[in-house]
């Protein structure tokens, strides 16, 4: 008689939609500064989650949603960075 686990809800900083923690990927601000791609979900920092497209990236972009949850400004560079590993989760 095993017990159910609830699975942990996330909210997309793009689409503002809420999924389960495995549908989306975490975005990590490091305590060091540097942004990164969190496929595990267990990186120590600030994180924020998206979809797993370039569409909630590009919403994340226009309303600033990945800026304020991860308390930074993002350079362009980042976006771009971020656009290029989110199409091989795609």
């Amino acid at each position: 008689m095993g017990t159910v686990r609830k699975e942990p809800l996330r909210t997309c900083v793009g689409c503002r939609q809420s999924r389960t923690k495995k549908e989306l990927i975490r975005v990590v601000r490091t305590p060091e500064g540097e942004l990164v791609l969190d496929a595990t979900g267990r990186k120590n920092g600030r994180g924020a989650y998206l979809c797993r497209n370039t569409e909630c990236l590009q919403k994340a972009k226009k309303n600033r949603g990945l800026s304020r949850s991860l308390n930074t400004d993002i350079p362009e560079e980042i976006y771009d960075e971020l656009e290029k590993e989110l199409r091989n989760f795609e």
